[in-house]
């Protein structure tokens, strides 16, 4: 039993080893097509509540620049 033990624990840090050796260098085929970008994809939609987000946004802007222009003049 210790000895499958051993075997186990053994086996954990030769993984964890393993698993920290960089990876082999690409060949220069790889390298040149994984640089080239993709050809012609899908356009990027935006979802909806963008939109609804900046409208809020500019509303609450709004809103709250109207009572600030109209604080100075109620204070004259």
């Amino acid at each position: 039993m210790k000895k499958i033990i051993a075997t186990l624990i053994a086996g954990l840090f030769a993984s964890a080893a393993f698993a920290q050796t960089p990876a082999p260098a690409a060949s220069a085929s790889a390298a040149a097509s994984a640089s080239t970008p993709p050809a012609a994809s899908a356009p990027v939609v935006k979802k909806a509540h963008h939109g609804k987000k900046k409208e809020k946004a500019a509303a609450e802007a709004a809103s709250s620049a109207a009572p600030a222009a109209a604080a100075p003049a109620a204070s004259k």
